[in-house]
């Protein structure tokens, strides 16, 4: 997903309903490395105001200098598609990374009424695509699209809006506090479960969410889809575990756990004995957790985690993947 969807659905809402013309932009292609993916939305005020990023602020100056001069906002509707980076000279210009080029599409009309709508689907935790046509700006909602989150083809383009990555880490531990942090920066939306009243009453992590309910409940409660992760670090298999009997059954996107590989092997075969898991359902347990980059220390381990998080968040999201998340739960 682009992360930034709701601020910006909920920014363009203000701007528009207070009675002010905003361009609603939104990154098509890339080629080379980019800060913001297709799909990744922006908005542009009549006054040049620019709200959220489609390319980390290299492209918005001149975009909303051209809007401040009168371009876009006239009658025409029509979506107009703009390419940055395409020579050396706009490179330098833009300044795009060397080899970096991007193109997007400008909305001068986009529609309140149906940003709401979308704005309130995705409040409530659902998924709709979004296509416009080119030509004459013509915008339509709908439950169903392609595989992965983008499509564009000559008529114009879609994309798939929706609730953000979740994250429920248990254990509110040293190392649950770096990977919550980082978790969030990621743009997963992040919820910490640890009934152990002296490691909750110290959290203060401003961002995620604390719970104190007892792991399996939490777990069952918290509706996991394929656009959720539950990572386990308390290193008790009487939390662990109760965590990880529930989220192996689940279609999270990734289960993982803290611990050796002798002690993930111990922890399946409880898992197996006493939960009654099946050998395709522990197959699916991320054990050790994390990359294997030489992490020692609760900062390190929480960056290997959340560096096998991003490949698995990006694997589900290529097109074509079996498993890519394509709708929300209800």
């Amino acid at each position: 997903m682009q992360g930034n969807v709701e601020e910006v659905l909920s920014q363009a809402l203000s701007w528009l309903e207070s009675g002010r013309r905003a361009a609603l932009v939104t990154v098509l292609s890339t080629f080379g490395g980019s800060p913001r993916p297709p799909g990744a939305m922006a908005l542009i005020r009549d006054d040049g105001a620019v709200f959220g990023s489609v390319s980390g602020g290299c492209v918005e100056d001149d975009l909303g200098r051209e809007i401040v001069a009168g371009g876009f906002f006239g009658r025409e509707t029509a979506v107009r598609v703009r390419s940055f980076g395409v020579s050396v000279e706009e490179r330098q210009r833009y300044r795009l990374p060397c080899g970096n080029s991007l193109r997007v599409a400008v909305e001068p009309a986009p529609d309140a009424g149906q940003l709401r709508l979308l704005l309130d689907a995705v409040r409530a935790q659902r998924c709709l695509w979004r296509t416009v046509r080119y030509r004459d700006g013509a915008a339509a909602l709908s439950d169903a699209g392609p595989p992965g989150e983008f499509a564009e083809d000559e008529q114009g383009f879609g994309v798939l809006h929706g609730p953000r990555w979740r994250l429920l880490i248990i254990g509110a531990s040293e190392l649950g506090a770096y990977l919550a942090q980082i978790a969030v920066t990621l743009d997963y939306a992040v919820t910490v479960c640890d009934p152990r009243s002296e490691y909750s009453q110290g959290w203060s992590l401003s961002g995620a969410r604390l719970s104190g309910e007892m792991p399996d409940d939490l777990v069952l409660a918290f509706g996991c889809d394929s656009r959720t992760a539950v990572v386990a670090v308390t290193h008790d298999p009487k939390l662990d575990d109760l965590a990880l009997m529930e989220a192996l059954r689940l279609p999270c996107h990734y289960v993982g756990a803290l611990g050796s590989a002798a002690t993930t092997l111990k922890r399946k075969a409880r898992l197996a004995e006493h939960f009654g898991l099946s050998p395709a359902q522990l197959e699916r347990l991320h054990g050790p957790v994390g990359l294997a980059i030489g992490s020692r220390t609760p900062a390190e381990i929480a960056v290997s985690i959340a560096a096998d998080l991003i490949a698995s968040r990006s694997e589900r999201a290529r097109p074509g993947v079996a498993g890519a998340a394509r709708t929300c739960r209800a």
